[in-house]
């Protein structure tokens, strides 16, 4: 069974949240360690969002509660007290509701920015980060594997009248009207990463022409020079040339110390955990914009009417694929067997015929693989596994537990 419990820009603070996403690392690995019951791991922590996906045991009594507090647990073994404040404000979604939230999270139906571009890639790295500490699971990888199927289906059928926007993107927006010309103010990137790549292509897209990227893990040379813009190696000379700053980095946080004097400077902080101290917003000159005032600013209207439709067919077709997945296997083994039947028939050097057979079967059996799926979208699998059973004699892992299953309760 799948488990999320998610904490995000809707119903937990921003401050929680950027104390908690410090949590991200270590928190799918605690888990996993410490519950003989949960099976795989994935955590998910972006700039306005910290979900944990588990795969429980099934059946496991009261394993959503038990999931709800193994997180907690975890959380509170880095950020202390907060974890009380996720008890107060996450929400918690089993089994279908998962799949079909995780589905929405990727399409960009849930983000501060409706549509934003960012968070499909960012659920794919929260997979991959996964699978590096072992922490991944087989319906874990299943779920997230599809999650960036219908991502694709939603941008390519859905009427996406937000497409193409992101937190960096939004601020330029804010910064719009306090800019008469881009071409001639002096803009300062903070962080070399995903953000600052479509910022980029934002403030091009306006004309800027002095744009300027530093990082504090000295990528900021090969940055610029795939970028067309220039790297800077010290933070507070480079803050000294700049009239808007973006920060977007894990790396580093920028404190009153980096900022050189009281010129009017506007400086966006997209990072979480936060990049720029508040007290940077208290010194003369320095507008800070941080993500819980952006957020008060983001769009909140729909991708378009088609958008959670697509969702919802993907989250039907992800369902109908694991329902039809042990009859698939069975047909599929089913003919596997009689192949390998027919090959230890023929001489060993037949290869060609070899060949043919092994063509024949893979014919065969790709028909009753997608009906398989079709008859489990129509909710009359049980239709097809009764053929199969009487037409080839094969018999369904599935159906066989199950009486299996009403025999000992009998």
């Amino acid at each position: 069974m799948l488990f999320c419990l998610t904490a995000n820009h809707r119903n937990t603070g921003f401050d929680v949240l950027d104390r908690i996403s410090r949590a991200a690392d270590s928190t799918g690995a605690d888990v996993l360690a410490a519950h003989g019951f949960v099976r795989g791991a994935v955590v998910l922590a972006t700039c306005n969002r910290f979900e944990t996906y588990l795969e429980l045991d099934e059946p496991v009594t009261g394993g959503v509660v038990l999931a709800r507090e193994a997180v907690l647990e975890a959380v509170a073994a880095t950020t202390g007290t907060d974890a009380e404040a996720l008890r107060e404000s996450a929400v918690v979604l089993s089994g279908d509701d998962v799949v079909r939230h995780l589905f929405a999270v990727s399409s960009g139906l849930e983000s501060m920015v409706v549509g934003e571009e960012e968070i499909s890639g960012q659920v794919q790295r929260a997979l991959r980060a996964a699978r590096e500490a072992g922490t991944s699971s087989t319906e874990l990888e299943q779920a997230f594997q599809r999650a960036a199927r219908a991502t694709r289906d939603v941008r390519a059928k859905a009427d996406l009248a937000a497409a193409g926007r992101s937190l960096a993107r939004l601020a330029l927006d804010l910064a719009d009207s306090r800019v008469t010309d881009w071409a001639t103010v002096p803009v300062l990137l903070v962080g070399t990463g995903h953000y600052a790549a479509t910022t980029i292509a934002a403030l091009q897209a306006r004309g800027a022409d002095d744009v300027r990227v530093y990082s504090a893990t000295g990528r900021a040379d090969n940055f610029a020079a795939r970028y067309g813009v220039r790297a800077e190696h010290d933070l507070r000379e480079a803050i000294r040339a700049a009239q808007i700053v973006l920060t977007c980095t894990a790396r580093y946080t920028v404190g009153p110390q980096d900022i050189p004097d009281e010129r009017p400077r506007l400086i966006f902080d997209l990072g979480l955990p936060r990049n720029v101290e508040p007290a940077v917003g208290a010194i003369p000159g320095v507008e800070l914009l941080d993500l819980e005032l952006i957020g008060r600013h983001a769009a909140l209207a729909e991708l378009g009417a088609g958008a959670h439709e697509v969702v919802g067919s993907a989250v039907a077709t992800f369902h109908a694929e694991r329902a039809a997945a042990p009859a698939i296997v069975a047909w599929r083994t089913h003919v596997a067997s009689v192949l390998d039947s027919e090959l230890g028939r023929l001489r060993e050097d037949d290869d060609r015929t070899a060949a043919a057979l092994r063509h024949l079967a893979g014919v065969l059996s790709h028909g009753p693989t997608v009906r398989a799926r079709e008859f489990a979208a129509e909710g009359r699998l049980d239709e097809f596994e009764r053929a199969l059973e009487t037409v080839f004699g094969v018999e369904i892992a599935a159906r066989l537990s199950a009486v299996d299953d009403e025999r000992a309760a009998g």
